[in-house]
């Protein structure tokens, strides 16, 4: 492709923060900042001065930030960022006070509630007073079993307040993908919520919290909150009361923050827990402001009038990195249900009724729309959105397509990708610079992004392993209960020594930019080489009839053979002439060796809570192998189509 699908106008890169923040470098370190390259290589080269310079340009709010910015950087494992600072998360993200949206919420088409900044605030500072009087400290762990609502966030900006220590999951999760997550971090509090909204239908949930409470023996409070009924029918079991009863009685007023170590802990995140106990990943306060602030203002181009969406759960780090869009002063869009209830153009229905400014959903979502034949560009005004962003999953070029033809042409659409483990992204969007079909624009400010072989040599313009060689801001704290930090080495430091192996499976362009071909752990090995899925999903999914698919390597006669599971649209059935057509779609847009061996229709596939396909788990089911911790799966019953296939005996 000779030319960008979009590139921005002067008036609008003289108008970013990118351009405002570039001009602060300038005159803070007297260099010659020209673009986007320049910057990134400055935040690289001397990544000491560009967080320090970053931290004043965002306005952060601390106590103290003492002389050092990093110590041990030899050492990424052992790095330590503004080790003599002093500051509190909450209290970054409660800076505006007026009576302007902060919060708006939607649960499908049944509730729909918004919060000012002011009333955001009192919210928060009675609830901070009852857990200060609950007995909750700084360190304590406060869980969150809740739908993407106000309350939600309230709880979170309170327990953060105190220095206590948030992590949640979302109502559709059973008893035991709570316990294994909540079980092995004992929080003293939990909230909940009597049910949630999807589809259509209600959703219960006070069975499960009482038999989760049975479980969860640390939990000193359960506070209830209401959203599908009122009162709850029965009583209130043990240790639980209503969310209205348990901040009753506690004033208003200032907020007395704590501010605490800079990598103080924040949040424990969890891995998906596919295939063993999910691991308790814990992420620092300083860290985590840091670089959601870094992407919000700077990648993101998020401003205080700004009102900013991401289709999410509570169980999904895109959560985290939402709300985090408080600290730029902006307004937090919040939905919780099916995005396709009542029907597929409900959340454009939502972007236009709230002014949505930037609108973030996963690859999956923007493939879905287009297989649905909806045309926002000719429904929908969508005058006030600035910026697409997608993630969760490679977007495929012809999804980048979609979106400038079928709903919006002067958009910047940024492909975003990272990971629960840095809470955060190593590559994302770039306001100043130019879309590239099938191409994530850039890789982000301060994150040393490289694309390693298997020898560890760096791989311009070839196909890798995904790697950071250098410490950043957002790296984990540490895994719970690793104290040596064994697990946590393990994790990411293990198959390069001394540099951070992300998993994913990559290759740096000529643009700049970067291209996501899957993870690295579910790439196929044919004959020996390397084959991301994302190359196969993004061919067999062009195909009117293929609703979804998904690739696997299957042990077969001493060699890996890939076999290509598809979901057909209802009444198609899968025969001779559309599984040619399916193979000859990946090889003439791939290789030969991209072909798979067989292809087989599926009535479904699993994916985990936050809608990733998960290959590993399908792997398992083919070969045998027991898949652990299927309450981490959105659709556990789908493994059962991938069992004792009479078509990959032969």
């Amino acid at each position: 492709m000779t030319k960008p699908l979009w590139r921005p106008s002067r008036d609008r890169i003289r108008r970013t923060n990118m351009a405002g923040f570039m001009a602060a470098v300038e005159k803070d370190w007297n260099v010659g900042i020209g673009d986007y390259g320049e910057l990134y290589r400055f935040s690289i080269d001397e990544m000491e001065k560009f967080w320090h310079s970053f931290k004043d340009y965002a306005g952060v709010i601390a106590e103290t930030w003492g002389e050092a910015v990093l110590v041990d950087a030899h050492s990424m494992a052992a790095a330590k960022w503004f080790p003599e600072a002093r500051l509190n998360f909450a209290e970054n993200l409660l800076k505006r006070r007026d009576e302007t949206d902060a919060l708006v919420f939607w649960s499908e088409d049944k509730v729909r509630r918004r919060l000012s900044h002011g009333e955001l605030h009192r919210q928060v500072c009675r609830l901070n007073r009852a857990l200060a009087a609950a007995g909750v400290e700084p360190g304590d762990r406060v869980a969150g079993y809740l739908p993407n609502m106000p309350e939600a966030v309230i709880a979170m900006l309170a327990a953060a307040s105190l220095g206590a220590v948030w992590s949640s999951c979302s109502p559709d999760f059973g008893v035991s993908g709570v316990v294994d997550r909540f079980g092995q971090i004992e929080p003293k509090v939990l909230f909940a919520a009597d049910g949630y909204h999807y589809n259509g239908r209600v959703h219960d949930c006070l069975g499960k919290l009482e038999e989760i409470l049975e479980h969860l023996p640390s939990v000193k409070t359960a506070v209830l909150v209401s959203l599908v009924r009122r009162p709850p029918p029965g009583g209130m079991p043990p240790k639980v009361q209503p969310f209205e009863s348990f901040i009753a009685g506690f004033d208003a007023d200032d907020i007395d923050f704590k501010r605490l170590a800079f990598d103080h802990p924040l949040y424990i995140m969890y891995s998906s827990g596919t295939t063993g106990a999910p691991k308790c990943i814990v992420h620092g306060a300083g860290g985590t402001l840091l670089q959601h602030l870094k992407e919000h203002l700077l990648h993101c181009d998020i401003k205080p009038a700004d009102r900013v969406f991401y289709f999410t759960t509570c169980g999904w780090m895109m959560w985290n990195w939402l709300v985090s869009a408080l600290a730029c002063e902006a307004a937090v869009l919040l939905y919780d249900g099916s995005p396709f209830y009542p029907d597929g153009n409900h959340l454009f229905d939502y972007a236009d009724a709230e002014g949505m400014t930037l609108f973030g959903t996963s690859a999956k979502y923007l493939d879905a729309v287009g297989k649905a034949g909806l045309e926002p560009i000719d429904s929908h005004r969508l005058d006030r959105l600035a910026t697409i962003a997608s993630t969760g999953s490679p977007l495929a070029p012809e999804s980048f397509d979609f979106v400038y033809e079928k709903i919006k042409k002067d958009v910047l659409l940024a492909s975003i990708s990272g990971g629960t483990d840095i809470i955060g992204c190593f590559v994302g969007g770039n306001p100043t610079g130019p879309v590239w079909r099938g191409e994530i624009q850039a890789r982000c400010l301060g994150m040393a992004v490289e694309v390693f072989d298997d020898d560890g040599e760096p791989a311009y313009r070839r196909k890798g392993e995904l790697v950071c060689t250098a410490p950043f801001p957002s790296m984990p704290v540490g895994f719970w209960n690793d104290d040596e930090g064994e697990k946590y080495r393990s994790a990411y430091f293990d198959k390069f020594p001394g540099v951070w192996c992300h998993g994913d499976y990559a290759e740096l362009t000529e643009h700049g930019g970067v291209i996501i071909y899957g993870r690295s752990d579910t790439t196929l090995n044919p004959g020996g080489v390397r084959i991301g899925t994302a190359e196969i999903y993004r061919q067999v999914e062009q195909l009117d009839e293929v609703v979804e698919s998904i690739a696997i390597g299957q042990d077969w006669e001493g060699d890996v053979r890939i076999v290509l599971f598809v979901v057909l649209r209802g009444g198609i059935g899968l025969d001779g002439d559309l599984a040619a057509r399916i193979k000859s779609q990946i090889r003439g847009q791939c290789t030969p060796r991209h072909v798979p061996a067989k292809v087989v229709q599926v009535a479904d596939i699993p994916r985990t809570k936050s809608g990733k396909i998960t290959e590993l788990a399908v792997r398992d089911t083919v070969h045998g192998r027991e898949v652990k911790n299927t309450d981490a799966l959105a659709n556990p019953e789908a493994l059962e189509f991938f069992r004792d296939l009479a078509e990959l005996r032969d």
